[in-house]
């Protein structure tokens, strides 16, 4: 495999904690938590190691403003607004959301210094592509160079960053001396699942991969995983590796969606207090809360694939918590 140039930014490896005292005892099932919400505090989760991957790229380009969008709480555009200003770039950020006090991670992003737009549910699903386009046009006719990154980070040279998770993950077993039967993680916009499922199906290690849905129930993962690491493995000149795999085991559970991204139950809310009091790790409301808590309850039910030693990737979020301080009735 040719992988591309990677710009080591993250704290990494990030270590793996097993987990007793929240799930109870079950029966044949032993579960553990890797902590990838360790690798930074302003680039906290799992969009940094994507980054990585990206920012390379960007700096071949001669990218001096960097461009992307998520919601207005989005991990991925706090991290690119906190590596811009480490690296001296600025960074433009196209937000689905209303003009409000700023919080949580839409504080960060101002902190930063980053240029926020703010659109509409309506502009955001439909025409995203097209405003940060000509966000790119305008400042292209201002002399500068403008770098514009997906939703999420999740490209094909993103989706490397979890392929070499993957790798970190192999080289942990062996130092604990486990096999890891499922890899579990947040699923919103598929890169960290493509990334996963490279290394899991290019490595032969025929692990189970199990996605929670935590965005959409209508999003095609099988299509969006195919597609993600299609890309990455073009622009990398490693497509002969498509022919070795196959695309017909993406595992993905749509079952606590519930009202889509940003939306969290009353039930996953207590959850997440209720974590953070068992086990003293902080989940979040849009991804590993809603993740989790979707996870333990399949776990109850038995599910055929969540036996034996379980990992679950802590992607991060931290921060998106203290925009919602008003649900936890503390």
């Amino acid at each position: 495999m040719k992988l591309p140039k990677r710009k080591a930014i993250a704290n990494v490896p990030t270590p793996i904690f097993e987990v007793k005292r929240s799930l109870g005892e079950t029966e044949g099932l032993r579960f553990f938590i890797k902590r990838d919400d360790f690798t930074g505090l302003e680039y906290t989760g799992n969009k940094i190691r994507k980054l990585e991957y990206i920012l390379p790229d960007a700096m071949e380009k001669g990218a001096q403003v960097l461009i992307t969008c998520g919601g207005q709480q989005s991990n991925h555009c706090r991290a690119t607004a906190a590596i811009g200003a480490q690296m001296g770039l600025k960074t433009h950020l196209v937000l689905k959301g209303k003009e409000e006090k700023p919080i949580g991670n839409f504080f960060l992003d101002k902190l930063f210094g980053a240029e926020c737009t703010l659109i509409t549910e309506k502009e955001y699903r439909e025409e995203r592509a097209q405003i940060m386009d000509r966000i790119k046009k305008k400042y292209e006719s201002q002399g500068l160079t403008a770098y514009v990154m997906p939703e999420g980070a999740s490209s094909g040279l993103g989706m490397f960053g979890y392929y070499h998770a993957f790798q970190e993950i192999q080289q942990q077993e062996k130092e604990m001396n486990i096999q890891f039967d499922t890899i579990c993680v947040a699923t919103g916009s598929g890169g960290t699942y493509a990334g996963l499922y490279l290394g899991n199906q290019e490595l032969e290690k025929k692990k189970q991969l199990l996605g929670i849905n935590i965005y959409d129930e209508k999003k095609d993962f099988q299509t969006i995983t195919k597609n993600i690491i299609t890309e990455g493995l073009q622009q990398t000149g490693n497509e002969e590796l498509l022919t070795n795999l196959a695309f017909d085991q993406v595992n993905m559970c749509n079952a606590y969606v519930g009202e889509g991204y940003g939306h969290c139950t009353t039930e996953a809310i207590h959850f997440i207090k209720s974590f953070a009091r068992q086990e003293g790790i902080l989940l979040d409301p849009v991804y590993t809360g809603k993740a989790m808590h979707g996870l333990f309850q399949e776990i109850q039910q038995r599910r055929e694939t969540l036996k034996g030693n379980v990992l679950f990737i802590h992607t991060g979020g931290q921060w998106g918590v203290m925009a919602r301080t008003q649900e936890f009735e503390i």
